[in-house]
């Protein structure tokens, strides 16, 4: 007789299914495992990529400071100069056109042979010269125009010593000697070049050791590079003239882009049908965010100054071109503000009987403004730091007058700070530097500004 055998009862640990249970266990925990790892590898690579970043923006600021923060401090020579009334003013009318053209190198030369007595001869005096900065005489040109009476005594003044020793001062060249060398040897200087290499001769080595030790010589806040235009010297040259020119600049881009941004987004937004024109003219504005800003700068040159004829290099016209390049950033801003604003707000204003103009106006701006300003902030920084535009209208030109108008031939920060990097001087070198500093400070300070702005006006619905 044959033996039965009794059913296994599947929820018996021992029952077939308790083998798939236990795979598909697994397999989830090891499909868990897979997905946290991929979630920590992840985080791993946004992890690195923000330290590269921040690396690299490190590395950018640590290049531009060092190679720059030299370029606030100016060596110069202090000189006593005696202002002959027979060679400033022979008429004595104190005449600022006569005190302009009146020969101050001749005074500043006579006051350089006084320190050194024992140079004789063609050469030596021409070494002595050249220690002072060729542009020397316009500082003291501008103390006599400030203060007439200058003429006749003898003052004591600080010149800007020339590029090539001041850069060895601060230890940024060393053809041939080194800043140590200049300030701490007593003898003479371990010329290491042959002659005719060497960026200095050895007379003017030695001259310019003797200032040093005799405390002639005296490093200070460049306050010329806050003051000056450009300038052919490197220690002479200074970014007030750009300055004044970017300021002229975003000053019209402000005046035209920010009503005219703000009108067509309130237009596109509250008043225009949704039809296939609106929708044309949106892609279009869309697609003009997008397009290099080179191309205004051909539209400025073949509109604005081959058509209508406007000044070439002057800031009304790249006020203009910028114009142009910064209105779709804020006319998207704008329209995103407006969009923002929750539509209970145009519901409750014309229930209690405003007109649509009253709603937009009195109710639906104000609260839209601060998205627009952020925008239009964003759009000026955007405009401040744009170069090839600005170059395409002549704005690359020499300008060493500061402009006084927007009419006025200038330049602007980034022309300037191109400029600049094109010049071999290592003096030009280190103020291009400088000049990309301040603009990276403003640039900070407008973007700072958009942030505190929006904070502060910004309502949560």
């Amino acid at each position: 007789m044959t033996e039965s055998t009794a059913p296994t009862d599947p929820r018996s640990p021992s029952g077939p299914s308790s083998g798939s249970t236990a795979s598909a266990k697994e397999k989830m925990q090891a499909s868990l495992a897979r997905r946290y790892a991929a979630e920590k590898r992840f985080q791993a690579y946004g992890i690195g990529a923000i330290i590269l970043a921040l690396a690299m923006l490190v590395t950018l600021f640590v290049t531009i400071i060092g190679s720059g923060y030299t370029a606030f401090v100016q060596y110069t020579v202090r000189l006593d100069v005696t202002l002959y009334p027979q060679d400033i003013d022979p008429q004595g009318t104190r005449d600022p056109e006569v005190l302009a053209r009146a020969d101050y190198q001749g005074a500043i030369n006579d006051a350089m042979y006084s320190l050194f007595p024992d140079a004789s001869g063609r050469s030596a005096r021409r070494d002595v010269r050249a220690l002072v900065s060729p542009g020397a005489n316009f500082v003291i040109r501008d103390m006599v125009l400030d203060d007439p009476t200058l003429v006749g005594q003898r003052i004591s003044v600080y010149v800007p010593l020339a590029t090539e020793f001041d850069q060895i001062l601060k230890g940024n060249i060393d053809p041939a000697v080194t800043m140590r060398t200049i300030r701490e040897a007593s003898t003479g200087i371990p010329w290491s070049l042959p002659p005719g290499e060497r960026l200095i001769s050895e007379n003017q080595g030695r001259y310019l050791q003797q200032l040093v030790r005799q405390g002639e010589v005296e490093g200070s806040f460049n306050r010329w590079f806050f003051t000056n235009g450009d300038s052919r010297q490197p220690e002479l040259a200074g970014i007030w003239g750009a300055a004044v020119g970017s300021f002229f600049t975003l000053l019209v881009t402000l005046a035209l882009s920010f009503p005219i941004g703000v009108a067509a987004a309130v237009y596109l937004e509250e008043f225009a049908p949704k039809n296939r024109w609106t929708d044309v003219i949106e892609v279009n504005i869309n697609n003009l965010a997008a397009v290099p800003s080179i191309v205004f700068g051909l539209l400025g040159l073949a509109v604005f100054l081959q058509f209508f004829g406007m000044p070439r290099s002057a800031p009304v016209v790249g006020g203009l071109v910028l114009t142009l390049m910064t209105l779709p950033t804020i006319i998207i801003a704008s329209r995103a503000a407006l969009k923002s604003v929750p539509p209970s707000i145009r519901e409750a204003a014309l229930g209690v009987g405003a007109s649509k103009l009253q709603t937009i106006f009195h109710h639906v701006l104000p609260l839209a403004m601060p998205g627009m300003l952020t925008g239009t902030i964003i759009g000026m920084a955007q405009a401040l730091g744009e170069t090839a535009p600005l170059l395409m209208i002549g704005m690359v030109a020499f300008v060493v007058d500061i402009p006084a108008t927007p009419m006025d031939p200038s330049t602007v920060l980034p022309v300037q700070i191109f400029l600049w990097s094109d010049s071999p001087e290592r003096g030009f070198t280190e103020r291009t530097s400088a000049a990309i500093m301040c603009l990276l400070g403003f640039l900070i300070l407008m973007n700072a500004a958009a942030v505190l702005l929006r904070k502060r006006f910004e309502r949560k619905w």
